[in-house]
């Protein structure tokens, strides 16, 4: 079986084109993707060639880890699975190209454990379940955040899950003030806007390496930095400040099944809203374009592509 894939072939090189699918084991599932996101993190990376080495790294390969769609068919033992409206977190099922991520296609085969049954009523916005786990992997092994560093999607969700928690509504930092905009019971400022430092803790979701040394100035004594974002450069800053003020260093990992089980409870329950976080929809076809433009457009939160009418 054929499928329509986005084929990241190096640096800057992509395009739409058929590839081969490995036969259906007996506990998988075949997906029709409808939606699926553009991370503007790991996948800008693959990008731009800044990913570092991972296993499972290397070009040609199937970006995406952000997709949602209809079981169509499934193996024996799976079979009671067909129809469901399923997020899925990407899939390594293609004969000639890499699967380190693997849901940007019209149609995926992966393990029926993986796919994770959603309302079929989110619609596009079922793409988000990965950030969200993301976010409460972070949240999840610390305090809740005073100040959050970025307010892109992650740093709305992280915003959105602090205050669903009963927590005190966090500060937002974004220095691009056309992302202020969106809040929903928290304030976003530009950091030069504020003149606290006695943060407890400080989420930074920018990515940012070269500025976690003003991060650690924000903190109050024995205060902590969690770094939730993926950084490509080397982390350093000047010891004094983070000495005196006996500062915590924590780094968030990426979520686990049991973070993506939490989060489609907080969103089933209405605890957790995903609305308003998706910016631009554009066909899959048009990928060549999308692409650049979720990367490198600051006005662009949120990129999906729609496969429902994929040539």
């Amino acid at each position: 079986m054929d499928t329509s894939a986005i084929i990241l072939d190096a640096p800057g090189r992509l395009a739409m084109r058929e590839t081969a699918l490995k036969p259906m084991d007996a506990a998988d599932v075949q997906v029709d993707i409808h939606w699926s996101g553009i991370s503007t993190g790991t996948e800008k990376l693959l990008w731009t060639g800044q990913m570092p080495n991972f296993p499972g790294m290397g070009y040609p390969l199937v970006p995406g880890y952000e997709s949602v769609g209809r079981v169509v068919d499934a193996g024996s033992e799976a079979k009671a699975r067909v129809g469901e409206w399923v997020f899925v977190p990407g899939a390594n099922c293609y004969y000639d190209a890499r699967g380190l991520f693997g849901g940007a296609a019209s149609t995926i085969i992966l393990p029926s454990a993986r796919a994770l049954p959603i309302s079929d009523a989110l619609g596009r916005d079922g793409i988000l379940y990965a950030l969200a786990a993301t976010a409460l992997h972070a949240i999840a092994h610390g305090d809740s955040p005073e100040l959050i560093v970025g307010h892109g999607v992650l740093g709305r969700l992280l915003a959105r899950l602090t205050i669903a928690a009963g927590a005190k509504p966090p500060v937002v930092w974004d220095t691009n003030p056309g992302r202020h905009d969106g809040a929903q019971g928290y304030s976003v400022i530009h950091p030069d806007d504020d003149d606290r430092y006695d943060y407890a803790t400080v989420y930074d979701v920018s990515g940012d390496a070269g500025s976690i040394e003003s991060f650690i100035a924000r903190l109050t004594k024995g205060g902590e930095l969690v770094l939730a974002g993926f950084y490509n450069q080397p982390i350093s800053f000047a010891f004094p400040p983070a000495f005196q003020r006996e500062a915590r260093l924590r780094i968030a990992a990426e979520w686990q099944p049991d973070d993506l089980a939490s989060i489609n409870v907080l969103i089933e329950t209405g605890t957790l809203d995903l609305s308003g976080l998706i910016t631009n929809v554009e066909p899959a076809d048009d990928a060549e374009t999308a692409y650049p433009t979720a990367f490198e457009d600051a006005d662009c939160l949120k990129m999906v592509l729609d496969w429902r009418e994929c040539a």
